[in-house]
């Protein structure tokens, strides 16, 4: 930290100097054992004196802020307490913050957080042994831009992963390594759509995907959800000439169905008539608790008017940044000069590290443990929620996905309210009405259970959230 110095004030520099450390040290950003400059190199920085540094340096000393460790520098005193109240006179901050979990380490996601894998099952050791081991062998080539499209190895390691688990069969040049999903739908939307185009979007739906398509300058047209998945027919009354529909077939986000054979097939019919295009975003298909994960709506595409967005940030965790999307062969030269003007592609080591993970067999293994996981805490959760609310809680049970919804009964307050309450406590819950497109939309609690580590932990959770709702 270099404190900036005022020669205008009529306070002498060194008492500057000190002042500036004082408040730094008490407002928590310098913290107990943080090396500070030498004096030496300080006064050259802020063209004083040596002695002005020294001076400063020795009251703090002397007032136990620093503690000098003779030739291994100064350093801010281990014996000070991690971090002292702010001093009356500083400014206080009047905008509210949402209590965390205290159990919680800092920069962990909030209890209940939606869409975060669990964080503490995944297999750290093995990932830096192979982050190590590519480190050591890179090359000069591997500094360089890499393909736009992606890392080859990765994109032939995807190919051959969607085959065998999602029935998605695919050469490897029609699998383009994005960002993540906005990423991918962001390209998809420059690439096939003008400005103005009508998309239908589920209701209640993934707001990031009416996000995207809005700055894109897309015409959203909300279609509903039912118990069978997208109301096709809704669709074709609604716009029956939109350009691209966008679904998530697998498990519907938010409301957790699957979408029906028939559905699944109405849907590729009307894309076939109406030369418009499906995006299948398969964000969590992966995590199925009863029976093997359902086949892929690109499975089923005969027609080729399906383009396949998947992620890493559920299957693997969030900070990998990584995506990917298949297109149809018809559209790869497109997507291929598309993804060259527009990117320039994702860190090519991170994507080894990642094809690495995928062709030595890990990826699998990773993901039959976690389904076996999320099982058992989704059930810890439910006891949980039943144990503190008991007959006026229920909780919808789908086949598979991250969370669940809950609804109360007896309850005045509407889901917003509840889940407000929720977060003022530290328990990151959503309200499902939000996730209407059209306008609020049916009443319950969104709730993830991925990073409840314990059956203890969810009943403490449930508690809280209990008192929470008074």
């Amino acid at each position: 930290m270099t404190p900036k110095l005022d020669r205008s004030k009529t306070t002498p520099l060194f008492r500057q100097i000190y002042e500036r450390y004082r408040n730094a040290i008490e407002q928590g950003v310098l913290r107990p054992g943080d090396r500070v400059a030498s004096a030496r190199s300080l006064a050259a920085e802020l063209g004083v004196a040596r002695g002005t540094v020294e001076t400063a340096y020795n009251q703090l000393t002397g007032e136990g802020y620093f503690s000098s460790r003779g030739q291994a520098g100064t350093v801010v005193s281990p014996s000070l307490p991690p971090h002292r109240p702010a001093r009356k006179e500083q400014p206080r901050r009047t905008d509210a913050k949402v209590p965390g979990d205290p159990l919680k380490q800092p920069g962990e996601p909030p209890s209940m957080q939606l869409g975060i894998p669990a964080l503490d099952a995944f297999p750290r050791k093995l990932w830096s042994r192979l982050s190590a081991r590519r480190a050591r062998a890179m090359s000069a080539a591997d500094m360089f831009y890499g393909d736009p499209c992606g890392y080859p190895p990765l994109r032939k390691a995807i190919a051959a992963y969607l085959l065998v688990s999602r029935g998605v069969s695919c050469h490897a040049s029609q699998v383009l390594v994005t960002g993540g999903y906005r990423a991918s739908l962001a390209l998809v939307a420059r690439t096939l759509l003008k400005k103005d185009d009508r998309v239908w979007v589920e209701d209640p739906g993934f707001p990031p995907t009416q996000e995207v398509l809005r700055v894109a300058g897309q015409r959203t047209i909300p279609v509903p959800v039912d118990e069978d998945g997208l109301v096709v027919a809704r669709g074709l009354r609604k716009a029956p000439k939109a350009r691209m529909a966008i679904v998530t077939p697998s498990h519907q986000a938010p409301l957790g169905v699957s979408m029906t054979l028939a559905r699944r097939l109405q849907l590729l019919e009307w894309a076939s008539q109406s030369n418009a295009w499906i995006v299948e975003d398969d964000y969590d298909g992966e995590y199925r608790y009863a029976g093997a994960p359902l086949p892929a709506l690109k499975s089923l595409d005969g027609n080729d008017r399906v383009l396949y967005a998947g992620s890493f940030s559920k299957v693997l965790y969030p900070g990998l940044a990584l995506g990917y999307v298949v297109v149809p062969e018809s559209l790869r030269t497109r997507f291929e000069e598309a993804a060259r003007i527009w990117s320039n592609g994702s860190p090519q080591v991170t994507q080894a590290v990642v094809a690495d993970f995928m062709r030595e067999g890990h990826f699998p293994r990773h993901l039959k443990k976690m389904r076996l996981l999320y099982a058992r805490r989704r059930a810890m959760l439910v006891a949980g929620l039943q144990k503190a609310f008991g007959d006026s809680v229920h909780i919808d049970l789908r086949s598979g996905g991250m969370h669940l919804i809950a609804r109360f009964d007896g309850r005045r307050e509407n889901d917003a309210t509840l889940a407000l309450r929720a977060r003022q406590a530290g328990l990151n819950c959503q309200p499902l009405s939000a996730r209407g497109v059209a306008g609020p939309g049916a009443q319950g609690l969104l709730m993830g259970f991925t990073n409840i580590a314990t059956a203890a932990e969810a009943n403490r959770l449930a508690a809280r959230l209990r008192t929470a709702f008074g």
